[in-house]
């Protein structure tokens, strides 16, 4: 017989966590008995030997069978459990799924067009000045950790690692984003929009600018009242579509937006003609509640 060492099989255990019960079974092994017998073979009454007869019972160790002898009745005991293998449970083998991996930092955009407020900053020094879109052009700005504007977007190139003979399954995109009020402003929405090789994968609304209580990981010379960390977006594009925060935006799956391309090119946008059009602000690794830099995580077969 074959158990696992689960509950299901306790009264098998049960019955085996007896010194008198092993001996039973030995005895039984031989030949069949009946209770007065075994009883009189381990020196006990009759009436404690029949309670160990019923856990021996009751796990299907042994049968027992009422037998009319001499005028009488006897409960003849038999072992019928020939042997028995005990399963322990093993850690769940977890499949790992391949991927590659990109982290890129916020102030490695590619091409841009912001329109105040703007800015950008390292987590040491505020790069240029306030609301002058000319400084994203500083030669500083690759060290940008986080950056700001109104209207406009900023545009970055991917490098894509996938080999011809790997076929893509999911794309996922961490971000950290909010809003970009003058100042701050916790009820300001913004309608941020995510295009991907050209191919738009839908907008997310940010309710606010969060500048009011000082970001995790936010440098404490960055004062108070300036945008201090956003909300933690993931953006997941597979088969059966393009998902952010587990929400589906649109049926498009990850075969509609030329993933293997060599390279990718990836844009973050408020746009003139959006609703809520409450600019956007990118946390980058060294501020923010995450610190974390943008990733993009590739799965593939």
């Amino acid at each position: 017989m074959k158990i696992e060492a689960s509950e299901k099989w306790l009264s098998i255990y049960e019955a085996l966590a007896s010194e008198v019960r092993l001996k039973i079974i030995q005895l039984l092994a031989d030949k069949q008995m009946n209770i007065k017998e075994l009883a009189t073979a381990l020196s006990l009454s009759s009436a404690i030997l029949s309670m160990h007869i019923k856990k021996l019972e009751k796990s299907g160790i042994i049968e027992t069978q009422m037998n009319r002898i001499n005028g009488g009745t006897q409960k003849l005991c038999k072992l019928v459990m020939e042997s028995l293998e005990i399963t322990f449970p093993t850690a769940a083998v977890q499949t790992q799924r391949k991927s590659h991996e990109v982290t890129l930092p916020v102030g490695h955009y590619t091409d841009f067009e912001v329109q105040p407020t703007c800015g950008l900053a390292t987590v040491e020094h505020l790069i240029g000045f306030f609301d002058d879109p000319r400084y994203f052009l500083d030669p500083d700005r690759v060290n940008a950790k986080v950056l700001w504007f109104g209207e406009g977007y900023v545009e970055y190139k991917i490098p894509n690692h996938l080999l011809n003979s790997e076929s893509p399954t999911e794309l996922e995109i961490y971000l950290e984003l909010g809003s970009e009020a003058e100042g701050s402003n916790e009820n300001w929405p913004s309608d941020i929009t995510f295009t991907l090789n050209e191919h738009a994968l839908g907008y997310w609304t940010s309710p606010g600018d969060y500048g009011s209580k000082r970001g995790k990981y936010t440098p404490i010379w960055w004062r108070l009242g300036l945008n201090q960390f956003g909300l933690l977006k993931i953006i997941r594009i597979n088969e059966s579509g393009t998902y952010i925060d587990g929400k589906k935006l649109s049926n498009q799956t990850i075969h509609d937006y030329n993933i293997q391309n060599k390279q990718w090119n990836f844009r973050l946008s408020v746009l003139p003609d959006a609703v809520n059009k409450g600019g956007l602000t990118l946390y980058g690794k060294g501020f923010g509640n995450y610190d974390q830099d943008m990733l993009f995580r590739l799965y593939y077969e």
